[in-house]
C-alpha cells in the first residue's frame, strides 16, 4: 500500500435477510423482507451513509438451500433490485452478477449500460463462470467443460466491451436547431464472431458520465485470474489467511502486467463476515442465538475440520473438547480455515462458541467490539493483503448500521478511510482508469 491509499469498501446485501441463514428468523426482521425493495434501499442508504464504494450483488440462477428452514441467499433479480436503489441513492456503486454462461453479450451490454444510465456512472458487472448443473438445467443445458466455459466468457466480455463502445462519445447530437439527433457515422455496429458468442451490434445506448459499466470478476484459480488480469477493475475474493490474500493479489496483479494493463487497476477485495457486540461474548451470544438452526448439524463437519470425523458429537456441543480430542486434533489439509478452528478450540471455548466464532464461515469473522473488527481490517489492508474489503453483516436489519456507527469512524480516525466520496462514479470510487469500449492496452 502506498502511504496515500484508503481501504475501500463494498457491501455484500444479498437476499435482504443477511450473511447467516437464520436472519430471517432474527428479532427486528421482518421475513418477508425477501420480496421487499423498499428493505434494500434502506440498507443501501445506510451503506452510502458509510462512505462504502460500492454493493454487491451475487447470484445464482437456481435454487441453492433448504427452503423448508432456510432463506434465498440472494435477491429475486439483482439488476431490478439496484434500479430501484438507483432512483434513492446518490454516491454509491451498484455492482451485479451476471453469468456469461447462460446470457449473451448484447443482452449483458444492453441491462448493464442502462443500469450505469439511470445511476448517472455507478454501475458494476461482476462477470462470471456457472458450473452448477442445476443452474444448468434451468436453460435447458448441461455444464460445459471448464475450457469452454472460460473461452465462452472472454469472448463474451469482450464483445460486451466493444458493444458500450459503439456510440463514439460524442455521437449523440441532440441538435433541436438543425435537427440532428446524432451522428449516424459515429455509431458503428461491431461485428464480432467469437467460437461461442457473437453479436452484430451497435448498442442502442450513448456513454453514461463514467462511460460503461465497471467490469469485477469473483472466479478463482488460473483462469479466473486471467479473466480479472485482462478484464477486471475489482475482485471478489475468498481468502482466510493474510498470506493467502497477498497471493491472490500479486497473482492478480501480475495477470494484469502480462495483459498489458497497470497492476494498479485490478483491485482485490477480500470478504470479512463481522461479529460485533460491546463484548466478545455479547458477540457471540449474537450468533449463538443465529446459529440455532445449524450448530448441531455443524458439529460433524467441525469434527472433519479438526481431524476428528467420529469423535465429535452434538450432544458435547455445550462442552469444550475434551484433553484427549484435543490432543488428537489437527488442521485438516484440504481446509483453509482448520487453523483457525483449532486455535479457538485450545482456547478453551465449548463446541457452540467455537462455531459462533464463524469457523465454518464463508470469510474471516472477528468477533467483538468494533476495534476488534477495525483491527483486522486494518491489519490485512496495512500488509498488503487487499485493497478493501467486501463486507457480509450477519443481520441486515441493525447490523449495517451497527458497523458503519461503530467500525468505520474508527477507520477514518485512523486515517486509512476516507470521510467523503471522492467523486461521483463507481470508476472514481475504485480509482480505476477511464475505459470506453475494449481496452486498447489489452493484446
Amino acid at each position: 500500500m502506498t502511504a496515500k491509499s484508503k481501504m475501500i469498501l463494498g457491501l455484500h446485501i444479498g437476499s435482504g435477510y443477511g450473511s447467516q441463514s437464520s436472519a430471517w428468523r432474527a428479532p427486528g426482521v421482518d421475513p418477508a423482507n425477501y420480496t421487499s425493495f423498499d428493505a434494500q434501499v434502506r440498507y443501501a442508504q445506510a451503506a452510502e451513509r458509510g462512505k462504502f464504494a460500492f454493493l454487491f450483488f451475487p447470484d445464482f440462477p437456481g435454487e441453492q438451500v433448504d427452503l423448508s428452514r432456510e432463506s434465498f441467499m440472494i435477491s429475486i433479480d439483482p439488476l431490478m433490485t439496484l434500479a430501484a436503489i438507483a432512483r434513492e441513492t446518490d454516491r454509491i456503486g451498484l455492482v451485479a452478477t451476471a453469468s456469461t454462461t447462460f446470457n449473451e453479450p448484447f443482452t449483458i451490454a444492453r441491462q448493464f449500460k442502462a443500469l450505469d444510465i439511470m445511476s448517472h456512472g455507478r454501475a458494476g458487472w461482476n462477470a462470471v463462470t456457472t458450473s452448477d448443473p442445476g443452474a444448468a438445467a434451468n436453460f435447458g443445458q448441461v455444464v460445459a467443460p471448464r475450457p469452454e466455459r472460460y473461452q465462452r466468457a472472454h469472448e463474451t466480455i469482450q464483445i460486451v466491451e466493444a458493444l458500450w463502445g459503439s456510440w463514439q462519445q460524442d455521437a449523440w447530437v441532440k441538435d433541436t436547431a438543425t435537427g440532428q439527433f446524432a451522428d449516424r457515422d459515429k455509431i458503428r455496429p461491431i461485428n464480432l464472431q467469437g467460437q461461442y458468442v457473437a453479436s452484430r451490434g451497435p448498442l442502442n445506448i450513448p456513454p453514461s458520465e463514467q462511460g460503461q459499466p465497471v467490469i469485477f470478476s469473483a472466479g478463482g484459480g488460473a483462469s479466473g485470474a486471467e479473466i480479472a488480469g485482462r478484464h477486471a477493475s475489482g475482485v471478489i475474493g475468498a481468502v482466510f489467511t493474510i498470506e493467502d490474500a497477498r497471493e491472490q493479489r500479486n497473482a492478480l496483479r501480475e495477470a494484469a502486467q502480462a495483459a498489458g494493463r497497470d497492476p494498479d487497476d485490478v483491485k482485490f477485495f477480500a470478504g470479512v463476515m463481522p461479529a460485533l457486540g460491546k463484548t466478545k461474548r455479547e458477540a457471540l451470544d449474537r450468533r449463538v442465538a443465529l446459529g440455532e438452526l445449524s450448530a448441531p448439524a455443524r458439529v460433524g463437519y467441525l469434527g472433519q475440520m479438526l481431524n476428528l470425523p467420529s469423535a465429535l458429537d452434538p450432544v458435547q456441543i455445550d462442552k469444550p473438547l475434551t484433553a484427549g480430542q484435543l490432543a488428537a486434533a489437527s488442521p485438516n489439509p484440504y481446509d483453509p480455515r482448520s487453523a483457525r478452528a483449532l486455535e479457538i478450540a485450545r482456547e478453551g471455548w465449548t463446541i457452540r462458541d467455537i462455531l459462533a466464532h464463524g469457523v465454518i464461515d464463508y470469510h474471516p469473522t472477528p468477533v467483538g467490539p468494533a476495534n476488534v473488527v477495525a483491527d483486522h481490517m486494518q491489519e490485512w489492508f496495512e500488509a498488503g493483503a487487499c485493497d478493501g474489503f467486501w463486507v457480509s453483516v450477519d443481520v441486515n436489519e441493525d447490523g449495517i448500521d451497527a458497523f458503519v456507527d461503530e467500525v468505520v469512524p474508527l477507520l477514518q480516525e485512523r486515517g486509512i478511510y476516507p470521510d467523503d466520496y471522492a467523486g461521483a462514479t463507481l470508476r472514481e470510487h475504485l480509482v480505476a482508469p477511464a475505459q470506453y469500449g475494449r481496452d486498447p492496452r489489452v493484446a
